[in-house]
């Protein structure tokens, strides 16, 4: 399977120091069962993490959006209810 990226000169590189062996051996045996190298499982990995927007992002980006709004009555009668139920 090839790899969505190409290396080139400028993109930056990162080394992780410290790495516990049985963290180690069980990423390097994930990449290998993925037919790639640990470089490139680990680059693929944080790839996919950094997709993932964080609660943090997401709570952002909701605040920043404006139109919508519910009435306090039914914000109200929608909590009544929720509590009734329990």
């Amino acid at each position: 399977m090839a790899p969505e990226w190409r290396y080139t000169p400028l993109m930056p590189s990162v080394q992780i120091k410290n790495v516990p062996e049985a963290v180690h051996r069980v990423l390097r045996r994930r990449a290998a069962d993925e037919g790639r190298s640990l470089q490139e499982y680990l680059l693929n990995q944080l790839a996919e993490h950094a997709r993932e927007p964080t609660l943090d992002e997401v709570l952002r980006r909701a605040a920043e959006r404006t139109g919508g709004s519910v009435p306090l009555e039914d914000s109200t009668r929608a909590v009544r209810a929720e509590r009734d139920a329990r």
